[in-house]
C-alpha cells in the first residue's frame, strides 16, 4: 500500500482539503494488503504443519527401532522378540531317568532276571562284614532245597516252592558261619517262610573248614528280603557248643545275615542301574 502524504495542515482531503481522495485506489490497495497477509499465513502455517508431521514420523521411527539404525530399505529395523510372551517354551531334559527302587527287581521272579549262581551271590574268596574280615570256605547250590536243611526247615522250604538253596561258609579265627539263601517266586512267599521257620540250616564244611554245628548247639538267624529268605548257622570249629552266652558266635551269625542282605540287595541295585542304562541308550538312539 502506498504511503499517504500529509500536508502541514493535515491530509490533503476532507473539509477544507485541496482535493477529493481516490476511494477506488484506496480500496484496491487495502484488498492487495489483505491478500498478501493471507498468503504469508498459509505459507507459515504449512511450514509449521510440516515440522509437526516430521516430528511425529521421527518419533515413530525411534520408538519402533529402539534407537537402532534404519535398514537398507530406509525403514526401521526393529528387534523382534525370540519367542511369544506368555507361551510355554520347550524344555530339554538331558538327565537320565531316576532308577526304580532296587527292591522292585527282587520282589518277583518275573522281574528278577539277573543270573543267579553261587558265585553271583557269594563272589570272591573273602568278605569284610561290619569291619571284620572273613575267609570264604565251601560253597554249594542245590535245586532240591531240603537237601541243605535239617528236618525242621526242609519241609518248610519244599511246601513253599523253594526254587534253589545257595550256601557258603565263612570263617574267622575259630568261628564259622554258614549263610543260606533260598529263592521263591515272590516276596509274599519268602515272608511266609520266615514266619514258618524252624531250625535249622545245615552247616557246610569243606575247603579247609572242619565239621561244625553238627551235634552241638549253635546260633541261628532267619530273615527275608524280596523273594529271598536267608538263614545262618554259626558256632565254633573246635567242636564246642555255642550257647546264648557265646557272644562271638552270635555276632558271627549276625555278620552272615547282614552279608546275605547286602548281596541280595546288590542284585536289585545292579538290575535297577541296567534299566536306567537301557532307557538312556534308547533315548539317545531315538
Amino acid at each position: 500500500m502506498r504511503p499517504m502524504s500529509f500536508g502541514q495542515g493535515g491530509p490533503d482531503w476532507g473539509p477544507g482539503g485541496s482535493s477529493t481522495p481516490d476511494w477506488s485506489a484506496l480500496a484496491d490497495e487495502a484488498e492487495h494488503d489483505r491478500g498478501r497477509r493471507r498468503r504469508w499465513w498459509l505459507i507459515g502455517g504449512g511450514a509449521l504443519a510440516a515440522v509437526v508431521v516430521a516430528g511425529i514420523v521421527a518419533t515413530a521411527v525411534i520408538g519402533q527401532g529402539g534407537g537402532s539404525e534404519p535398514s537398507a530399505g530406509g525403514g526401521a529395523s526393529p528387534d523382534l522378540p525370540s519367542s511369544t510372551p506368555g507361551q510355554p517354551q520347550p524344555t530339554f531334559n538331558d538327565e537320565p531317568p531316576p532308577p526304580p527302587p532296587p527292591r522292585d527287581f527282587i520282589a518277583t521272579a518275573e522281574r528278577d532276571k539277573a543270573p543267579l549262581t553261587q558265585e553271583s551271590l557269594f563272589p570272591g574268596d573273602k568278605a569284610t562284614i561290619n569291619g571284620r574280615a572273613y575267609k570264604k570256605g565251601a560253597v554249594s547250590a542245590a535245586k532240591k532245597c531240603a537237601s541243605g536243611a535239617h528236618s525242621g526247615l526242609g519241609p518248610v522250604l519244599t511246601k513253599n516252592g523253594c526254587d534253589g538253596l545257595y550256601r557258603a561258609t565263612f570263617t574267622r579265627e575259630d568261628l564259622a558261619v554258614t549263610v543260606g539263601i533260598a529263592v521263591f517266586d515272590d516276596a509274599e512267599t519268602a515272608t511266609k517262610v520266615k514266619s514258618q521257620y524252624k531250625p535249622n540250616l545245615k552247616a557246610l564244611p569243606g575247603n579247609g573248614v572242619p565239621d561244625f554245628c553238627r551235634t552241638v548247639s549253635c546260633r541261628t538267624t532267619v530273615n527275608s528280603l524280596g523273594r529271598y529268605a536267608y538263614f545262618t548257622i554259626s558256632g565254633r570249629t573246635d567242636g564246642k557248643e555255642s550257647t546264648e552266652q557265646d557272644k562271638a558266635a552270635t555276632r558271627a551269625g549276625l555278620d552272615g545275615s547282614n552279608y546275605a542282605y547286602a548281596r541280595i540287595l546288590q542284585r536289585g541295585k545292579l538290575q535297577s542301574q541296567e534299566w536306567v542304562d537301557a532307557q538312556t541308550e534308547k533315548r539317545n538312539s531315538g
